[in-house]
């Protein structure tokens, strides 16, 4: 296979197994060019992106605007978390305005699910969903699945934990649905108070003990607390949440088996993972975002040439 089923990347929900076999394959390619001495390709010389950020973002909004001028795009960014944008109705404005520029792909993060969708049923440019509310996050669950493969070989078969907030995570919900499509066993671990009340539907399992999470996996990802998602206190205080899920070396030396350590980032360094478990071996935290270069270059790389047919 040498496309995507897609026209856009709206969610892990909507892609195949295929689909993502060939990011990663694509992904091969460019991480090759990220480490050469000249890392520009041509590939995007023709094609105009947009970034639309409604939501605050340094890493991702980095990762893709790095990854867009690795291929040579040109690129408008557009960054509405300080303007009143909120209405759909004001979104597809701005969006028919940023499109009448001529633009071919939209890279858009907004604070309401299914705003790419909604977006693209309205507009003809091809539309990357860097995060919608606490919906979901593809490139993110790409770029963390490929740096399993990376990391251990493949994805299938391993077990992976996710641990934290659940319930405001999209970064969860993406993982879990690359993760089961790939083949890897999921559990989820965090307060009772954080799991969402569907999340045995998707085909994980809860497991409300973090030492009994990290014995059975071979990945854990460790999500932040996104207090910033948060109207009431889900659990009493950020020590009694890190005494009961955070991660110290001291944790991790007590098992009997070497596990990797992921984190989307911003790390809340001393809460859910120690200082000492960032900075070890046993993190991919950077390759992960390293990674996270390589996935959105190949997802751009793969969409616009969808747009050229």
């Amino acid at each position: 296979m040498s496309e995507l089923s897609v026209k856009h990347l709206l969610g892990i929900k909507y892609i195949t197994k295929e689909d993502i076999d060939l990011i990663f394959q694509t992904a091969d390619n460019f991480k090759e060019v990220i480490n050469r001495p000249i890392k520009k390709v041509p590939s995007l010389r023709d094609i105009t992106i947009a970034n639309l950020f409604f939501e605050n973002s340094t890493r991702t909004k980095l990762s893709f605007e790095l990854a867009e001028k690795r291929l040579s795009a040109d690129v408008i960014n557009f960054s509405a978390a300080a303007s009143s944008v909120k209405k759909g109705e004001t979104l597809i404005d701005t969006v028919n305005n940023i499109l009448s520029m001529k633009v071919d792909m939209v890279v858009m993060r907004h604070p309401n699910p299914g705003a790419g969708v909604f977006l693209s049923k309205h507009i003809n440019a091809s539309i990357v969903n860097a995060g919608d509310g606490a919906h979901e996050h593809p490139t993110q669950a790409l770029l963390d699945s490929y740096s399993i493969r990376e990391r251990l070989g493949d994805v299938g078969g391993k077990n992976v934990v996710i641990v934290g907030d659940i319930l405001h995570s999209r970064v969860a919900l993406s993982n879990i649905y690359a993760l089961k499509l790939q083949g890897a066993n999921v559990k989820v671990c965090g307060p009772k108070t954080l799991m969402p009340k569907y999340i045995e539907s998707l085909g994980v399992e809860v497991e409300l003990n973090l030492r009994k999470a990290l014995e059975w996996c071979d990945v854990a990802n460790m999500l932040r607390v996104q207090n910033e998602r948060m109207d009431i206190s889900y659990f009493p205080s950020t020590r009694e949440y890190t005494q009961q899920y955070g991660v110290d070396k001291a944790l991790l030396n007590s098992l009997d088996k070497e596990i990797v350590i992921m984190h989307p980032g911003p790390i809340n360094r001393g809460v859910e993972i120690t200082s000492d478990v960032a900075d070890s071996d046993q993190a991919i935290i950077l390759n992960q975002v390293e990674n996270g270069v390589a996935v959105r270059m190949a997802v751009l790389y793969l969409l616009a040439s969808k747009i050229k047919q």
